[in-house]
């Protein structure tokens, strides 16, 4: 009786991250079965790594979600696989300095002046691809009007949910608005269920060649910086739940190790790269369930949703103006994340230093300036982020 209790505790986490999870693949264009396949195992990996101490589920990044999506359309998915495998060794690298120096080198390096407009130009810099998307533009399955209204119903929703939801239910605004869009999307009859029908039961996911692209691996480096803070903040508050110091045992260097091991994995599969979510936070400061065996089970259940075949293709028939409805929201709240970071933080913009590296990179950011040298070209989060790293590092405090 314990064990299927803590199984359907598992099969509750992997409910409340799942609608953040498969958003990320279907909105890059990745395989959603990769990237349960991605989270299940990157999981374990981290378990493993970690000793199974730590109680969190790992699953899609939002953060690597403008990148992605430049990345395919630009080089294609072999490529894309190359750079998120790549990006993983970052996490090495953050694990090696706080292994070394502590918490306080990254402060340091990173402090919330240049966290913060980072986070805001993730959010942002897809703001006119979720609008696109919700108006049905170069989507020939409807029309504009059935796009905008299919849009409507899901971001408010989502909405809902969010502001009015209580307990559990207020952690899956994202599902919600999935699941209401798509049911008002088959009463308009803009769903084909073809493929639903005529896919099979069990489906191996097919892997993709890898491309080594080193523009695409450059490009994709500095990106990771920001869900690499997103896990730090994460594991504390992990920590503050439930009473222990995961940030002293098993320690930071190796909850960062266990998710770089992840991405990596998951680049190479062709999944998009995990992070630890909040929603799994909030979950359990809700339940008070800390067993990290429910995390086992939420990961076991992902990989065997990755080969559920007509599972796999539902997500695929999801209509791209139910996804920008709620990415009108999602990139929004991401991009207020980042104003929150300054805003906590106190960042006054009326020091020289501070103005000068939130300006130039939310214009250089959000303008999609970028830099091209021959054949390589570094834009984005990209580019931003070293820039804000170099004007951090080179400018004086009062300027």
């Amino acid at each position: 009786m314990y064990y299927i209790k803590q199984f359907i505790a598992g099969a509750q986490i992997l409910f409340v991250a799942f609608g953040a999870m498969v958003f990320v693949p279907i909105f890059t264009g990745l395989n959603p079965a990769m990237a349960l396949l991605g989270a299940g195992v990157g999981t374990l990996i981290f378990q493993l790594v970690t000793k199974g101490q730590v109680p969190v589920f790992l699953g899609s990044s939002f953060a690597f979600v403008a990148p992605i999506s430049y990345v395919m359309a630009t080089w294609g998915q072999g490529a894309t696989q190359f750079g998120l495998f790549v990006a993983g060794f970052t996490y090495f690298i953050f694990a090696l300095i706080i292994k070394w120096r502590g918490i306080k080198l990254i402060d340091k390096l990173f402090p919330p002046v240049v966290i913060g407009p980072i986070i805001i130009v993730i959010g942002l810099s897809v703001a006119v691809t979720a609008s696109n998307m919700a108006m049905g533009v170069k989507d020939s399955t409807v029309t504009y009007y059935q796009a905008i209204s299919l849009a409507a119903i899901s971001l408010i929703t989502t909405i809902t949910v969010s502001a009015l939801g209580r307990g559990m239910f207020r952690l899956i605004p994202i599902l919600s608005g999935v699941i209401v869009g798509y049911i008002a999307a088959t009463m308009m009859g803009v769903i084909d269920f073809k493929p639903i029908i005529n896919a099979p039961w069990f489906a191996i996911p097919k892997l993709h060649a890898i491309e080594v692209n080193w523009t695409v691996a450059l490009l994709m480096i500095p990106v990771a910086i920001a869900p690499i803070i997103e896990h730090i903040g994460n594991i504390i508050a992990t920590g503050n739940i439930t009473g222990q110091n995961y940030t002293q045992s098993p320690g930071l260097h190796k909850t960062l190790t266990g998710d770089g091991l992840g991405v990596c994995f998951a680049g190479l599969i062709g999944g998009p790269p995990i992070t630890t979510y909040s929603e799994v936070t909030g979950a359990l400061m809700i339940t008070r369930n800390f067993n990290v065996i429910i995390m086992t089970y939420a990961a076991i259940l992902a990989i065997c949703l990755a080969f559920f075949g007509k599972f796999n293709a539902l997500l695929t028939s999801i209509p791209k103006p139910v996804m920008g409805g709620i990415t009108i929201l999602l990139f929004g709240t991401i991009a207020s994340i980042g104003l929150k970071a300054i805003i906590d933080a106190k960042v006054d913009l009326s020091i020289p230093k501070n103005l000068i590296i939130v300006s130039v990179v939310l214009t250089c950011g959000i303008g999609g300036l970028a830099l091209k040298i021959g054949e390589f070209s570094l834009a984005g989060v990209g580019l931003v982020s070293i820039l804000a790293i170099i004007l951090n590092l080179l400018l004086k405090h009062k300027c």
